[in-house]
């Protein structure tokens, strides 16, 4: 069976070879997923007996909470409907998974790391508009905050986000290309000088010189995490403060990671693809899960994995596990995606790759 990772780019290729369009969302619907959720039996959107099957997509870091919450929403289906569901899902760069999506992956439900990235599905027509109002808290399942990973001793001293700057600091981030978490990391970069009092030349001069001590970009979070923690690379990594929170749970993090005070709040939208849903006769159950990732059960499970739960409840029960973030701030303080996008990660004139190219000539 393909691997999650590989399933968008071979299935290209497959369905270029085929010449078929219906050659990509067959293989697809194959070939996603992992463990014993394998393909059923029936039409699109059904499996044997009765039931149903869903396609799940996502970005790389949430597959060890999704491994646990999907078996638990399929168990309460069955409860609930006496219907077999299987998920199904697929995970990697939230860039490449939308992409992936827009390209054909019949996805059902899309929890991606932005809602820039569900912005996109709308403006294809695969999202209807008014997407984060059908659940509390704008459609936002998850928080988290950029973090700062460093060695053992932390022989650099880092301390915050002015010491990623400095000339002799390596720095580990993914491409904002094909990554969400890289996009929050840059706006966490900006923002530790906009939202201080710093002018739009100082952001500019700063992010500049910490992308001047980047040396590769991986495609996404999981991947940057394994860099630097398995492949010994860099001084300090920006990654989300779950993969921090999971790499010191399972040992392969010895040093104490910072969370700067100063900080972006992440958030993680979910919504349904409605135009597969329809297509497929999946409505009901996507819109089921869709819900039940803001159930206290589900919660919970992602606060193990080191998200910030967006349940009230929860968080209460749990918030004493993460650093406190005195002055945090969101995608509003840029004007929503629309803008950054616009601004910053635009295919032609974004300042990203101006900044980026600036640090390589």
């Amino acid at each position: 069976m393909l691997s999650s990772r590989s399933v968008p780019s071979a299935a290209r290729r497959f369905a270029s070879r085929l010449g078929a369009p219906l050659a990509l969302a067959a293989l697809l619907l194959g070939g996603c997923g992992g463990g014993p959720r394998t393909a059923e039996k029936g039409g699109a959107g059904t499996a044997e007996k009765g039931g149903q099957e869903l396609l799940l997509v996502s970005y790389a870091v949430t597959k060890g909470a999704y491994d646990k919450i999907l078996p638990q929403f399929e168990a309460d289906w069955k409860a609930r409907t006496g219907q077999t569901i299987r998920v199904r899902s697929s995970y990697g760069g939230s860039g490449s998974q939308t992409r992936a999506i827009l390209d054909g992956l019949p996805a059902d439900v899309a929890t991606l790391a932005l809602a820039g990235d569900v912005n996109k599905l709308q403006k294809a027509g695969l999202v209807a508009p008014g997407w984060e109002k059908e659940l509390p808290n704008g459609g936002m399942i998850t928080n988290s905050m950029v973090a700062l990973l460093t060695r053992p001793g932390n022989p650099k001293r880092i301390q915050g986000w002015s010491d990623l700057a400095r000339p002799d600091v390596q720095v580990i981030t993914a491409n904002p290309k094909t990554s969400g978490g890289a996009r929050w990391n840059f706006l966490g970069l900006w923002g530790s000088v906009s939202q201080t009092g710093g002018s739009e030349a100082q952001a500019k001069a700063y992010v500049s010189a910490v992308y001047r001590n980047v040396e590769n970009l991986p495609k996404d979070a999981r991947e940057a995490t394994d860099a630097f923690l398995k492949r010994g690379q860099g001084d300090v990594l920006l990654n989300y403060e779950n993969e921090a929170i999971l790499a010191r749970s399972m040992g392969e993090l010895k040093q104490p990671f910072l969370v700067p005070a100063v900080n972006i709040r992440i958030e993680g939208p979910v919504a349904v693809v409605d135009r597969n849903v329809d297509q497929r006769g999946t409505r009901k159950a996507a819109e089921a899960l869709a819900a039940y990732l803001q159930t206290p059960a589900a919660q919970r499970i992602f606060a193990e994995q080191g998200f910030r739960p967006v349940n009230p409840q929860v968080w209460e029960e749990v918030k004493g596990r993460f650093a406190p973030v005195p002055k945090p701030f969101t995608v509003a303080a840029f004007g929503g995606w629309e803008q950054v996008d616009a601004k910053f990660f635009a295919k032609s004139g974004g300042l990203w790759d101006e900044l980026f190219g600036q640090t390589r000539r």
